[in-house]
């Protein structure tokens, strides 16, 4: 990228989500076949309210839906479960870590799937932190 090129789209980044979930290793990409990925520049002022957020800018992925340690199949009505990608916030840490965009959204991917999993931040973390 250039000074004079424009910064990723939500398409560039949703592409960059896509080619991430592809390196996912079976089984996890299975149990996630059915989890929509959806960009956005921010989360909704609610999800902000409700997370007690600071500033848009200090979330970067979010999973909405019924992780499935609590999923059940005799659930009335079942939840879509979707991962968020906020694009903004992942251009700005992306900036500030020097880390490749590619790199940081499957990080940011990643994560988020391992909340689908029921897995805390603390989990994923030490996951992640392992050698």
């Amino acid at each position: 990228m250039t000074a004079t090129d424009h910064p990723p789209s939500l398409d560039d980044i949703a592409r960059l989500a896509r080619a991430a979930l592809a390196t996912v290793p079976e089984p996890w990409r299975r149990h996630v076949a059915t989890v929509v990925i959806r960009v956005e520049d921010f989360c909704d002022a609610e999800i902000e309210r409700e997370m007690g957020l600071e500033s848009p800018f200090d979330l970067l992925g979010l999973y909405w839906g019924v992780d499935l340690a609590h999923k059940s199949f005799s659930d009335p009505l079942p939840t879509v479960d979707m991962i968020f990608l906020y694009r903004r916030p992942i251009l700005d840490y992306w900036c500030e870590s020097g880390e490749s965009l590619a790199h940081v959204v499957r990080h940011v991917l990643i994560h988020e799937i391992g909340h689908h999993f029921g897995l805390s931040d603390e989990d994923i973390d030490r996951i992640e932190a392992a050698p």
